[in-house]
């Protein structure tokens, strides 16, 4: 029998179960790169950052004396059909893959018309089984249990009476200072001297020159022991006021005290155990406040494992949801930050530079904006597919559809994630200004539309109040300005 191992773009494990003595087949698939039938023009670092890490892979195969093979995505030319004429061409009997977690890549490889030996992913915490089993017959999901009862069953930061270390189990209340001017922010090590990375560039540029992004001033490490040593510089650098500063935002600053773990976890260069494990050891031996530790950890074994969670059981009802009936298209001043609205512009620049935002950055200025502008889920949904270096489906359809646009209707959130512009004012450096007068008219102007489902929500019905004691010339006036913004918006 003609046996190969197929490995993707985001499953480049250190310690990979397919890998033995078998050839590896290693691909720049379509979904990940441009494809004909689900068409997105990704950022040009996260096409350099999937070629080289894939590059670096083969290498480091060919290494250890395994034979490989490598399907460019240029030769592809984006053709789904591509893998099943190259298992005929080279009459392989059987395939070895892991579990993509991703539904359209895992529907294509099950119809391919081979044998298949499917493996779990070593790329999380949980089984699939597992999550099957724990949220089964969830008519909503609540992330604060789920990961309570991860702690308990893996664990961590426990006390030897079973209490969580630092008295509670999520001190997320302690993590959201705002960050003077006056804190300095360390450096980040950059890891762009690499012929891989160098080939990826002339690559991109050669193939992707439309595509959105800068393509230099690379950062990202792409292979396992850059991997390794990027986690230890957070460690030594960030990690210490990563908790009191998660939610802080510097309109002159792009990564604060984060992490910037996300791309390496989710395409498998650095392990999700490994990272907890060290973190702790790290933390504990290293008097690391309780906030910074516990706020980082849950964003391992909580929010990560959560939402692969809601993907598997929910993510196809998520895609096909619109709660607010959202139609508009996402205009061009949103793929170039000319919008007019300075944190919008501003965020989208950097992330045009870095294909990177922090959390608070995607879900309180971008997303927030996005919902108020009454823009279509599975428009938000691409372009935040296209534009981050660490989007992949799983991750971006709950964060997207759930919490971003809450188009599933609180399957996983209890109220939408928007604000007027007095939140972005406090957790950030930027003024009042032009921009104030339109995000706080698109705000109300939500409110107003929707007001029959802010006030029977007992986490928005304030909002419902507010908006009752308002002047009716002051909400006409607010509804006339974002009305304008929204006519004008290109």
């Amino acid at each position: 029998m003609n046996e190969i191992s197929l490995v993707f773009p985001h499953q480049l494990f250190e310690e990979n179960p397919i890998i033995n003595n078998r050839k590896v087949l290693l691909i720049e698939d379509p979904l990940f790169f441009g494809d004909t039938l689900y068409p997105a023009s990704f950022h040009k670092k996260k096409i350099i950052f999937q070629r080289a890490s894939l590059k670096n892979y083969e290498a480091l195969l060919n290494q250890k004396k395994i034979k490989t093979e490598y399907l460019n995505y240029v030769d592809i030319k984006g053709e789904p059909a591509y893998l099943e004429k190259f298992l005929k061409r080279s009459k392989i009997d059987i395939i070895h893959f892991i579990d993509p977690v991703d539904f359209i890549l895992e529907k294509r490889l099950n119809k391919l018309s081979v044998k298949k030996q499917i493996y779990s992913t070593p790329n999380f915490l949980c089984s699939k089984n597992y999550l099957e089993e724990y949220f089964s017959n969830k008519k909503t999901y609540f992330l604060n249990k789920f990961y309570i009862d991860e702690r308990k069953r893996l664990g961590l930061l426990i006390d030897n009476s079973g209490n969580p270390l630092g008295g509670k189990w999520n001190l997320d209340q302690e993590n959201r200072k705002s960050i003077s001017n006056k804190i300095i922010i360390p450096n980040v090590k950059s890891y762009n001297k690499n012929k891989f990375i160098e080939e990826a560039i002339n690559y991109t540029n050669s193939n992707f020159s439309q595509n959105p992004g800068s393509p230099y001033e690379f950062w990202f490490p792409t292979n396992h022991a850059d991997a390794k040593s990027w986690f230890e510089n957070f460690l030594i650098t960030r990690f210490y006021n990563y908790g009191d500063y998660q939610d802080a935002i510097l309109k002159n600053e792009h990564f604060l005290f984060h992490s910037l773990l996300s791309p390496l976890i989710n395409n498998g260069l650095l392990n999700p155990n490994y990272v907890v494990e060290r973190s702790i050891e790290f933390a504990l031996s290293n008097n690391i406040p309780i906030n910074s530790l516990e706020g980082f950890i849950r964003q391992i074994i909580g929010w990560r494992e959560f939402i692969r969670g809601v993907y598997i059981l929910d993510g196809v009802k998520q895609r096909n949801s619109n709660f607010f009936d959202n139609q508009n298209k996402i205009p061009k001043s949103f793929y170039d930050g000319t919008t007019g609205i300075e944190p919008i512009d501003i965020t989208i620049k950097k992330l045009l530079d870095t294909s990177y935002n922090h959390h608070i950055e995607r879900l309180m200025i971008l997303s927030n904006f996005m919902l108020l502008c009454e823009f279509h889920p599975t428009e938000v949904y691409k372009w935040f597919m296209e534009m981050y270096i660490d989007s992949y489906d799983w991750v971006m359809v709950p964060n997207v559809y759930g919490m971003g646009q809450f188009a599933d209707g609180g399957l996983m959130s209890t109220k939408p994630y928007i604000s007027s512009s007095n939140y972005i004012k406090k957790m950030s450096d930027y003024k009042s200004g032009e921009w104030t007068k339109i995000w706080d008219a698109l705000f109300w102007r939500f409110i107003f539309k929707h007001k029959d489902y802010f006030s029977k929500n007992m986490r928005t019905v304030f909002m419902a109040k507010s908006l009752e004691r308002m002047d009716h010339d002051k909400l006409s006036n607010h509804i006339k300005t974002a009305e304008k913004f929204l006519n004008t918006l290109t």
